[in-house]
């Protein structure tokens, strides 16, 4: 059950609901407003001036019935607020945190996401909520995961092509191209944008050791945020700058470790040993990072966030590079040969198309027609 209150002479509005309240501004209701005269209804997109509505807007009156908003505001606008996207605007409910104790087990098979609609907004749903799928009955090719790169997409090309090889070569450009173990890191942060998501294909992995590593960078800034606070407000704020280059690039940007949205929760985390650079801030602004920096460290390196798994030929991982830390162990090639092919896709084609399919299943459930 949904009550609805009026507050501050009906400029505030509070929805009670599961045990929880939430307030919304009269003025922000009003330029949401769902009818056709203030939003167009093919683009969605606002047809009137939101800057140019009264700031002393109010609220008249508010009901709550038949899974609607019924609002009457003071410059005498009616309109029916769908409750569903209100109570949506206030929380996410769809991302789901974890450790290693409780780390899910999203899985998806290749062919029936190449072929089911449904199937591959299971996917891109489990991704969302979890912010890794495995995904298996790749096919054994160099560029096996392509198709349903292509159901998403578009690839993200960058200075290394669009699907490269990650495994070990002479005179390596990059750290991931050894056989040395990689510390749990999000990649690319010296990019602008940052890749969205890491698609990683295994074609062989017969090598000794290798085994991926996967962390949830939210949930190792929320146990920061209850542990020591100073230092989740500390890596919350300082920017420093990741770099590479090499003969042909030479790619910079900045952003704080853990990134907050408006709502004050992560929404982006980075961490890159390999290629951050701090300002030269003054001294004991740098030994607050530094120290903050190390307590984050700590977290997601210690086994209580981390998820090990070993991916087999034919398998895929796709990752939130938004949200996860990932990394893997040292590996020999004694044992065999150890070969990944990886990719990127960018953060707003992927969750166009999960929006676009969810839509269309929601109409589908209902009977309308398309």
């Amino acid at each position: 059950m949904t009550h609805v209150r009026l507050q501050a002479g009906g400029q505030r509005l509070v929805l009670d609901y599961r045990d929880q309240s939430q307030e919304f501004t009269a003025l922000w209701l009003r330029e949401r407003s769902p009818d056709p005269q203030t939003l167009d209804p093919r683009t969605g997109q606002r047809l009137i001036e939101a800057a140019e509505l009264p700031l002393d807007l109010r609220l008249e009156s508010a009901a709550a019935h038949d899974g609607a908003l019924a609002l009457h505001f003071s410059d005498g606008h009616r309109c029916d607020f769908p409750l569903r996207e209100l109570l949506e605007e206030a929380s996410d409910p769809s991302r789901r945190l974890w450790d290693a104790t409780g780390a899910p087990s999203p899985r998806a098979d290749f062919a029936a996401a190449l072929e089911d609609d449904g199937a591959l907004l299971a996917l891109l749903e489990a991704l969302h909520r979890d912010g890794f799928v495995l995904v298996s009955g790749v096919p054994a090719e160099e560029d096996g995961m392509r198709p349903l790169i292509d159901r998403i997409g578009p690839l993200r090309h960058t200075n290394w092509g669009g699907i490269a090889d990650v495994k070990s070569v002479a005179n390596a450009y990059d750290l991931t191209m050894t056989q040395r173990g990689l510390e749990p890191h999000t990649d690319n942060p010296y990019r602008d944008p940052i890749p969205g998501y890491i698609w990683l294909h295994c074609l062989t992995n017969a090598a000794e050791g290798g085994d991926s590593t996967l962390v949830d960078g939210y949930m190792a800034a929320r146990r920061l945020r209850e542990r020591d606070p100073k230092a989740f407000d500390c890596l919350t704020r300082v920017r420093p700058s990741f770099r590479y280059q090499d003969d042909t690039t030479h790619l910079e940007s900045e952003g704080p470790l853990i990134e907050l949205d408006s709502g004050g929760e992560p929404v982006r985390v980075r961490y890159s040993n390999r290629t951050e650079r701090v300002p030269a801030l003054a001294p004991d602004a740098l030994d607050a990072y530094f120290t903050a920096r190390r307590a984050f460290h700590e977290l997601i390196t210690g086994e209580e966030l981390t998820l090990h798994l070993k991916l087999d030929p034919g398998q895929m991982l796709i990752i939130d590079n938004y949200r996860l830390f990932h990394g893997r162990r040292a590996y020999q090639l004694a044992g065999g040969v150890r070969h990944m092919r990886q990719g990127y896709v960018d953060r707003d084609s992927t969750a166009s198309r999960r929006r676009v399919l969810r839509r269309q299943a929601e109409i589908n459930a209902r009977g309308e027609p398309a």
